[in-house]
């Protein structure tokens, strides 16, 4: 790739200098839209006013904006510049349903604008492509997902985003995830005239729970096994013929994600056998771990710390969930950078961090996103030797796990 420069009569230092000064100008705008999609939240694929918001801004700032791309109706893509390399900064901006912007995705997602504004106002164009890519439903949804496998991350270099935290980080991973459904088939009977008749699929599911209940010992520390009951039989004096239940299945990469799917399933069949049920199992994939890319990570990181933000490495009992940027991560050099806009004790998609969302730590951490996310756009633009490096990271990474 050759050297790209976005005005060859400016040096790197003088353009972050310049974008810094940009996103400080707009900052009471930026602040406006992030209160206004927090007033206004909208659950997973619903998100209309905050993608028309969002577009109407990046529209207005001259750029190429074309709604529902991958076919998903609040999906955006804002475009600066041509050709390669192309930098994707990515929004989410859907809410948790009963609980608002919990997430701080108002922040996430006016971060992007930001960055996207200021680099878009910069002398000259790159030779090069920068994407502000509106990506909805993070929350259960995974809209990144159905975005990838339309082909809208084809081609790109690399994908950036923030998200709001209790501390600075850019090297946290996340948790791999899916969704297990068991289903027993039994047989009905009289509970009290003629139980023996029956085949109890309400046994056959508890034995289940206590089966993987007993596994637990043996589980790492990244993993997580979480179910609910969603039916226990039609009535108490009528032995169970059908039995259902929901797991949640989590660990910290998707290849010890699948081996946990099938000891679950191991634990119910054993349940099954045991009573004489049969059992129905059906995954449904859920996200894929966050892989940091070093490179990015350490770029990003010294923006950050240029910014005045000290990055902390992750604690190994660092809380973690999923999200669907980590199966963009698997696609193409990725950062999930986190900012620290909460106190330590208190967790997302809680009542506590919505409110906080609305703070001025909040304010300052979207602030220092949208500069970080930018800075390091520009580090990548000026330097494509780093997306090769990172390209290089990530498949090794990936060749070894």
């Amino acid at each position: 790739m050759a050297s790209l420069l976005y005005n060859i009569h400016m040096d790197l230092p003088s353009l972050k200098n310049n974008v810094i000064e940009l996103i400080d100008a707009e900052q009471a705008s930026l602040w406006e839209v992030s209160t206004y999609l927090f007033e206004h939240p909208e659950v997973a694929f619903q998100e209309k006013l905050a993608c028309e918001i969002l577009t109407d801004r990046l529209r207005s700032a001259g750029m190429d904006v074309v709604i529902g791309i991958g076919r998903l109706g609040t999906a955006f893509r804002a475009k600066i510049g041509s050709g390669r390399p192309i930098i994707a900064i990515l929004a989410e901006y859907d809410a948790l349903p009963g609980l608002g912007h919990a997430c701080g995705h108002n922040l996430i997602a006016t971060s992007a604008l930001g960055a996207g504004l200021a680099l878009n106002q910069l002398p000259g164009r790159p030779n090069g492509q920068v994407q502000i890519i509106g990506t909805p439903a993070e929350e259960g949804g995974g809209g990144k997902i159905t975005l990838a496998n339309a082909g809208v991350f084809d081609g790109i270099d690399a994908a950036m985003m923030f998200h709001p935290a209790s501390k600075n980080l850019t090297t946290r991973g996340s948790l791999a995830s899916a969704k297990l459904t068991l289903e027993f088939f039994g047989k009905a009977s009289h509970a009290a005239a003629a139980p023996e008749d029956g085949i109890n699929a309400l046994d056959a599911l508890l034995l289940a729970f206590n089966n993987i209940n007993a596994i637990r010992p043996t589980l790492s520390a990244r993993d997580r096994i979480a179910g609910i009951i969603t039916h226990g039989g039609e009535a108490c004096n009528i032995i169970p013929a059908f039995t259902s239940a929901k797991f949640s299945i989590r660990s910290n990469t998707t290849r010890r994600r699948e081996l946990l799917v099938q000891r679950v399933i191991a634990c119910a069949q054993a349940g099954a056998d045991a009573i004489g049920c049969s059992l129905k199992s059906s995954v449904t994939p859920g996200y894929a771990d966050i892989i940091p890319n070093p490179i990015l990570a350490d770029l990003f990181g010294k923006n950050l710390q240029r910014l005045g933000r000290e990055v902390s490495e992750p604690d190994p009992n660092e809380r973690m969930g999923s999200t669907d940027m980590g199966d963009i991560s698997h696609l193409l050099p990725s950062i999930h950078a986190y900012l620290a806009t909460v106190p330590e004790d208190v967790a997302g998609h809680t009542e506590a961090f919505r409110n906080l969302c609305l703070s001025e730590p909040a304010r300052l951490a979207m602030l220092d996103a949208a500069k970080a996310l930018a800075l390091t756009t520009l580090d990548l633009l000026f330097k494509p030797a780093y997306l090769v490096e990172a390209r290089s990271a990530l498949d090794v990474y990936l060749s070894q796990n």
